[in-house]
């Protein structure tokens, strides 16, 4: 299977939204809207990955000033700061039929690349306690539970230092 990456646009919004529904529950996953703003503010750091022209994932986060994530980074998309020192992932996802061809650590180390280009100290980001491990296997390591309460879940602090 060949994987191109590139930058997300509006035009592929009809494509995330079914992936971002399948990946996280209602209370989790990102609103049609909100899915717009990020694609809107967040271009440069918005990644879709397709396969024969078609999206089977994404991976979106923004520039942020501190090394764990807030609730407020889910609410509304604001354009990055280049001199903000960490790069966030508010959400990652591949569609339930590519799962398993290793799209989630492609789109993870294509974040990842972005980032060091922009010079950001780390890749932050939150996840469920069943995902540890996986993050683990790309290189995260796990600083803790979260503050964050987002969807009322219980989120853990995952950071992979850039060198």
């Amino acid at each position: 299977m060949n994987i191109t990456f590139q930058h997300a646009t509006s035009a592929d919004l009809d494509a995330i939204m079914p992936i971002e529904q399948a990946g996280f529950n209602a209370d989790e996953a990102s609103s049609r809207n909100t899915m717009l703003d990020r694609i809107n503010n967040l271009s440069d750091t918005f990644i879709v990955a397709k396969a024969d022209g078609k999206v089977v994932g994404f991976i979106v986060g923004a520039a942020y000033n501190k090394r764990y994530l807030d609730d407020q980074l889910y609410e509304k998309a604001t354009p990055n700061d280049p001199a903000d020192a960490y790069q966030t992932v508010l959400s990652i996802a591949v569609a339930p039929d590519q799962q398993g061809h290793g799209i989630a650590s492609q789109l993870l180390t294509h974040i990842e690349t972005i980032a060091k280009r922009d010079h950001r100290k780390a890749v932050t980001l939150t996840c469920l306690q069943r995902l540890i491990p996986f993050y683990e296997k790309n290189g995260y390591v796990n600083e803790g539970e979260s503050d964050s309460s987002h969807a009322g879940e219980v989120w853990y602090n995952m950071v992979k230092p850039l060198n």
